[in-house]
């Protein structure tokens, strides 16, 4: 059986692509939770206008992305901590860098900020924050000791 996916499904196709299915496998579990639907002419047509308004947002926000990681690149974020030797007390976390950034006035989810493990040491640090699929943007997090 042909169906016209309407989302991505894992192991099967992406969104907007024609697959063969067995007739159960559409029946229980493709169409009832409307991830994919009949190929008729008109379905094609409606799937192919939505792929091209997707198109259009996602270059938009690759456009967008790509502003803010040309202005974000090079900063340099400084973060004063009380240290017990060379080891931080709490941590600089992707939270913390995010609240830094949006001092400074660039408003980056924390989630977007790609760090593998909470800064627990002074130094700098090159971190990265991915704004897009395809745009990805790197500064610097300074941390140093607070004077007490």
């Amino acid at each position: 059986m042909q169906l016209l996916l309407c989302e991505n499904v894992d192991k099967l196709g992406k969104k907007g692509q024609i697959v063969d299915v067995s007739k159960g496998y559409a029946r229980n579990f493709l169409l009832p939770r409307k991830l994919a639907m009949e190929v008729t002419d008109n379905n094609v047509r409606r799937m192919e206008k939505e792929m091209k308004l997707v198109a259009a947002k996602h270059a938009q926000e690759k456009e967008e992305s790509e502003a803010l990681a040309a202005r974000v690149e090079g900063v340099k974020l400084n973060f004063r901590r009380k240290v017990h030797g060379e080891e931080l007390y709490g941590s600089v976390s992707a939270g913390d860098v995010a609240e830094a950034l949006e001092a400074k006035g660039y408003v980056v989810e924390k989630r977007k900020i790609q760090l593998d493990d909470p800064i627990k040491s002074l130094g700098e640090f090159p971190v990265t924050a991915k704004l897009h699929p395809e745009v990805v943007a790197t500064f610097t997090v300074i941390v140093e000791k607070e004077e007490e």
